[in-house]
């Protein structure tokens, strides 16, 4: 019997989002192609996630599936010497013994800036503002390298700051610390402004009308997701964890099913559960789930085929509005007359 581990935060403040990936993935392990089904074990990594890897490498795995959240992925990632599958951890460092199905952190608010850069002219500044953490660095980098390419003028600075007089603004910080920046920076004279949380459905809720407009990043939404050529239709995984949960499907859920049909695949196509064997497998592979297109750089091994969407709260909803071959609608623009 194959054997599956995953290391998540299953109580803490992340304990929502990492029970979203154990649901999805029990989920995979019971419509697994092969037989008999995996066994799959989930091993609480909130407080002590070394601790939690080293629980799992003590029962023993075939496949190990990494946490939610980028500071325990990471943790877990430099803790063990097993290859880890990652669907939690946009900023992590591929190495040589991880596997990432989700973008990486640095293009979280790349599509933001080049959606308004299109549909304005008259934005040639943006005012950037992070947290000192090594995912708002990460964010905040790509943001500043996307605005310079477009000639933008980037003013950037560490959150609490108050952020100085510009077009466009960009926040990426912890899901508190954007909440109350927004809070002290709407509605502003922004022409356009984008938070990390506004990509996903509960982080900015508590904005009520003052959400309208805001851009933010979307790993995965079910209404946009591709046609898949490995594994279900994002309606049907959609279907299936409803029954399962009761609730919809968050975008960790998506990542996570998503882990699991790449690990399944690489299985298939190495005909062997060794480390090696699936790690070359898959910097080999090239496909598209329902959660989007896996495809390993081969120099980097970075995460390049899944690419990040950018969604604009719209009559109170979350609605793609770049890539332009995603768009469900075109950017309301501006968000305030200046």
């Amino acid at each position: 019997m194959l054997r599956a581990a995953l290391v998540t935060p299953l109580s803490g403040p992340l304990a929502g989002y990492g029970r979203a990936g154990a649901a999805a993935l029990a989920l995979w392990a019971e419509a697994f192609a092969g037989r008999p089904a995996p066994r799959l074990v989930v091993h609480d990594a909130h407080g002590d996630p070394a601790a939690a890897v080293r629980r799992a490498e003590a029962e023993g795995f075939d496949l190990l599936f990494g946490p939610y959240g980028s500071s325990p992925a990471t943790t877990v990632a430099q803790a063990t010497s097993r290859l880890m599958w990652n669907h939690g951890g946009a900023r992590i460092s591929p190495g040589r013994r991880v596997v990432s199905v989700l973008a990486p952190a640095a293009g979280y608010l790349v599509g933001a800036v080049d959606a308004v850069h299109a549909a304005d002219p008259q934005v040639s500044s943006v005012a950037l503002l992070h947290s000192r953490t090594g995912f708002g660095r990460d964010v905040g980098a790509g943001a500043e390298r996307a605005a310079t390419r477009r000639g933008l003028t980037v003013f950037r600075t560490a959150l609490p700051a108050r952020s100085p007089t510009a077009g466009l603004l960009l926040v990426a910080g912890s899901f508190d610390d954007e909440l109350a920046a927004a809070r002290r920076l709407l509605p502003g004279e922004w022409r356009a402004a984008a938070f990390v949380g506004a990509g996903v459905e509960e982080v900015l809720a508590a904005l009520g009308p003052l959400r309208e407009g805001l851009l933010g990043p979307a790993q995965w939404l079910a209404s946009a997701a591709p046609e898949p050529d490995e594994g279900p239709t994002a309606a049907e995984f959609a279907e299936r964890f409803r029954r399962r949960t009761g609730a919809e499907p968050p975008y960790p859920a998506a990542q996570a099913f998503a882990a699991g049909l790449i690990a399944a695949r690489c299985l298939r196509d190495a005909g062997d559960a060794a480390d090696d064997a699936l790690l070359a497998a898959a910097r080999g592979l090239d496909c598209t789930t329902m959660f989007g297109r896996f495809r390993l750089d081969p120099q980097t091994g970075l995460q390049v085929g899944q690419q990040v969407l950018t969604v604009q709260w719209q009559d109170g909803v979350r609605t793609v509005v770049w890539p332009p071959d995603r768009a469900q609608a075109p950017l309301r623009h501006p968000l305030r007359a200046p």
